[in-house]
């Protein structure tokens, strides 16, 4: 233990040191990150504007937009950065900082995907009752829960990782702090890191899994019973968007984590990683408006005040 140093920051390897790739590399996460944070922004906006959309469904999305935001925010730009300017270092509380913000928004986005799941469940099968099931201090007590349990989760999993030492090597092989890469540069003993986050992320995928399963179970035997093939086509369809980021989001994390250990590689770490905080956040606000007959017609309206205020001002 005389021999150790103490890590005052780290060097993350990045994606790639090819010099041809930097610039388009750039181009291509600056264009995610910009279509991320105006996509979510705008769904946020959109939502607030219009009277017609406030209800659970949209309470629920434009947390999701927001979380989107702040889950992009927290790797992108150190990516970008690296990119144009080559500058690869992170000091050890920017990547502490780093990988809390990573982990917490990345389980509540996990958790208001839930929520949103019980929230179909509750319009679909229960529709005489959804007032009073899906009320606004509901909604905001359960957004709150959200957030609190991935903020003490983040909070718990970031302690153990950092409260160790690292002697070992300060180069992470991963192009933003994240526990496996930095696990594998410390020269503590991990067991007890590796056994909580085993834990805490069994518990996490346990829950929202069953959650979500018994939700669309339910939701979908309440289709079938409906004898009008309208009624089916417009219940279906108020489940459908959600339907859809619910497997983009839990089909990469699957990929992630739960793919044969003789198959796992840092390179397809990296590749899974680069899908799941840059590509979902940007296809999320894009789904819910191609799908959303509602989101449509909200962005048309909010469009033609626009040109109108601006016919006016000409």
């Amino acid at each position: 233990m005389e021999n150790i140093s103490e890590v005052t920051e780290f060097i993350l390897v990045g994606l790639t040191d090819a010099p041809e790739l930097q610039i388009p590399l750039f181009i291509i996460f600056t264009l995610f990150y910009l279509i991320a944070l105006f996509g979510n922004l705008g769904m946020i906006m959109l939502i607030l504007l219009d009277s017609r959309l406030h209800t659970p469904m949209y309470f629920f999305l434009c947390n999701l937009s927001l979380v989107d935001c702040v889950y992009a925010s927290s790797v992108t730009p150190k990516v970008m950065e690296g990119f144009i300017t080559g500058n690869k270092i992170i000091s050890f509380n920017g990547c502490a900082a780093q990988m809390f913000f990573f982990l917490a928004f990345g389980a509540i986005e996990s958790l208001i995907l839930t929520s949103m799941a019980y929230d179909r469940h509750a319009a679909v099968c229960k529709p005489l009752h959804y007032t009073t099931i899906m009320t606004s201090t509901t909604c905001i007590l359960i957004v709150t829960c959200c957030y609190l349990c991935g903020i003490l989760q983040s909070s718990i999993l970031v302690a153990l990782s950092f409260h160790q030492f690292f002697c070992h090597s300060n180069i992470i092989n991963h192009f933003f702090c994240d526990i496996p890469p930095l696990l594998d540069i410390s020269c503590s003993n991990t067991h007890t890191n590796e056994i909580t986050i085993f834990i805490l992320g069994t518990l996490d995928a346990i829950f929202t899994v069953l959650v979500i399963l018994n939700s669309y179970l339910l939701i979908f035997i309440a289709i079938l019973r409906m004898h009008s093939a309208e009624a089916q086509r417009k219940a279906f369809s108020t489940c459908a968007s959600h339907l859809i980021t619910v497997s983009i989001f839990f089909g990469s994390a699957i990929f992630m984590y739960l793919q044969p250990s003789s198959n796992h590689s840092m390179d397809t770490d990296k590749i899974a990683s680069v899908f799941y905080t840059m590509v979902i956040p940007m296809l999320n606000p894009v789904v819910y408006s191609l799908r959303n007959i509602e989101v449509k017609n909200a962005c048309k309206k909010v469009v033609g005040k626009l040109m109108s205020s601006l016919q006016l001002v000409n």
